[in-house]
């Protein structure tokens, strides 16, 4: 809606629109020309002389009913997208999956080629600069056609890309041949030339008979790929056309499914005159879209995507680019799309993980789809462990998702998030916390130290209760110690020390910011020199009890009977049988809330 809202501002007219919720986007439109409602109202229809809706609107909204007792004209989105496409040489890009990629990789390629294409994406694409735009001065309308309702037939274009044709929105249509024909009314209705992938045996049923095709894929096409080399995040390849090898194209990003998609668009470039040598610089610095196996976070130790692939084909294509990238463990979130779309596909979504370690199942994104009773994230769980063999897990709720995939994390692995509603927000946050923990790590400055993400603090209470540590660490030095401490302070993290966790109370919520845990290295240390024991903050009371009896040093017995260690008995002043700790502090050598490491005498402490 966004995308039509920018080629129709583009095109001149005046332009109003709601949403339940303001965004970037909403902004962005509102900063040149768009007048904007939020909430949804009756009002906001007032003056209009034409509505048009989305699929998700529905009889109920109020600006939707509003419309229709006023007799507004009612649009659909790929009406009102089919009839700006009528003022253009129009270039379709249709297909069960890809069409985003490759709508934008064609309209990237054309304006490279100097053809200034306007073009209509579904997602963001830093290259482009917006999902869509309307240049004036221009012959060509690069488009996605949604088949998912069956307006693609709506379409009366100059050139068409298709893509794949596989079994999908069956909640629309009763099958495979209701959709083929909706593929080939578009382009029986297509006035030159079409491209379709040669190699897709749904998309050959349909096109590989028709006038005007031109086809692309891995071999025995009129456009086909050679010499495949896979690296780290792109690939490289030689395109042959008609058997000639035309030279070798450098992808950068990652996926056999993406040397597919950037074929179409070669083959369209050059069957619009554009030079291979043009194609190819452009190709090289293309860098995809959102949410398109989109890089969330990179590190040494961890690496984070997200992708809108929700349908098997797409998941299993990309999943297989995430191992490609040779981690050692591959973990992904999921959030199914819609009800209908998982219990029709249930069985394929089931050999789809087959690439996954570990896969975390949340609850299902309805879009505008009510229930269907026994149909949960739950089901494809169900189909994983029946045809895959993926370790997997539900966990209705992507707050808790996040918890427990950012816990499992470990150096070498990749987390990939996949699905078409909101799911991203798992690797984003990961990744916004993932990049606050290697400043962290970076400021401790202490290779054998433990830093972690969402540490369950149930595991560090005594009654085993207690939700996770948002930056849980393990300092190995006293030196170390400071150097995070004056850290959180310079960043305002809240910072918390905990000891062995005795009498502790932790609400479910967890604790934010830095919480750390200093029983190791300097702070578990116990030492005696003359009738002096020097021990650190993590080392427990009896075990300075029993290094006091071996040095037979008197009066530490009392600490044999409590439970905790140094730091916890002198916070608290422990005591027993009328002896407390500060009978027998001598000093204390402490970090203060400035990073720097003090020492006072017992004396001048004030303890009770």
């Amino acid at each position: 809606m966004s995308g039509l809202a920018s080629l129709l501002m583009g095109m001149g007219h005046k332009v109003s629109g709601s949403d339940r919720v303001t965004t970037l986007e909403t902004e962005r439109l509102a900063s040149v020309g768009l007048t904007f409602h939020s909430p949804q109202s009756a009002e906001e229809i007032q003056g209009a002389q034409m509505v048009i809706y989305s699929s998700a609107i529905k009889p109920g909204n109020p600006a939707f009913d509003a419309a229709t007792a006023q007799g507004l004209p009612l649009v659909k989105r790929a009406e009102a997208l089919a009839a700006i496409m009528d003022q253009r040489k129009g270039i379709v890009v249709a297909g069960t999956h890809g069409k985003t990629t490759t709508s934008a990789m064609a309209a990237h390629v054309l304006r490279s080629g100097g053809l200034k294409p306007s073009h209509y994406v579904g997602a963001e694409i830093p290259l482009l600069g917006t999902n869509a735009h309307w240049e004036p001065d221009t012959e060509f309308l690069i488009a996605e056609g949604d088949e998912s309702d069956g307006t693609l037939a709506l379409f009366h274009p100059e050139h068409a890309i298709i893509l794949n044709i596989e079994e999908e929105h069956l909640d629309f249509y009763d099958g495979i041949d209701q959709i083929n024909k909706v593929f080939q009314t578009v382009l029986n209705q297509t006035a030159g030339f079409f491209i379709y992938c040669g190699s897709d045996d749904g998309a050959k049923a349909v096109c590989g008979d028709l006038k005007g095709g031109i086809s692309y894929g891995w071999e025995n096409c009129d456009y086909s790929v050679a010499t495949i080399k896979e690296k780290q995040g792109s690939s490289s390849f030689h395109v042959l056309k008609n058997g000639v090898d035309l030279g070798e194209i450098e992808l950068s990003i990652p996926g056999l499914h993406n040397i597919l998609n950037a074929m179409s668009v070669i083959a369209l470039a050059s069957e619009l005159g554009i030079t291979f040598g043009i194609i190819k610089a452009a190709l090289g610095t293309f860098r995809g879209a959102k949410r398109r196996f989109e890089n969330k976070f990179q590190s040494t130790d961890y690496h984070l995507f997200d992708d809108y692939g929700h349908h098997p084909s797409e998941i299993t294509a990309t999943l297989q680019t995430a191992r490609s990238l040779q981690p050692n463990r591959l973990l992904c979130a999921f959030q199914p799309h819609r009800f209908s779309r998982t219990q029709l596909l249930r069985d394929d979504f089931g050999k789809a993980f087959d690439q996954v370690d570990e896969l975390v199942v949340t609850d299902i994104y309805p879009a505008s789809e009510k229930p269907i009773p026994g149909i949960s994230g739950q089901t494809i769980c169900d189909a994983v462990e029946e045809f895959g063999s993926s370790t997997v897990r539900s966990i209705p709720d992507k707050t808790e998702a996040r918890l427990y995939l950012g816990n499992r994390l470990r150096p070498g692995d990749l987390l990939i998030s996949l699905g078409a509603g909101d799911i991203h927000e798992i690797t984003t946050n990961i990744a916004e916390d993932l990049e606050t923990l290697s400043r962290i790590e970076a400021a401790l400055d202490e290779p054998d130290a433990t830093l972690k993400l969402y540490e369950p603090m149930k595991r560090h209470t005594t009654i085993r209760i207690g939700g996770p540590a948002q930056f849980w660490i393990e300092p190995m030095t006293v030196a170390g110690f400071a150097r995070l401490t004056k850290f959180c302070r310079e960043n305002a993290l809240p910072m918390r020390v905990v000891g062995r966790g005795s009498n502790l109370l932790v609400r479910d919520g967890g604790i934010p910011g830095v919480v750390v845990h200093p029983l190791k290295g300097d702070f578990a240390r116990v030492e005696v020199e003359g009738e002096m024991i020097e021990a650190g903050v993590g080392a427990r009371l009896k075990r300075i009890a029993s290094v006091a009896q071996t040095a037979e040093l008197a009066g530490f017995e009392w600490m044999e009977g409590i439970p905790g260690n140094v730091g916890g008995g002198i916070r608290m002043n422990a005591g027993a049988m009328g002896t407390e700790t500060f009978d027998q502090v001598v000093s204390v050598t402490f970090i203060d809330p400035e990073g720097e490491i003090r020492t006072k005498m017992a004396d001048e402490i004030d303890f009770r």
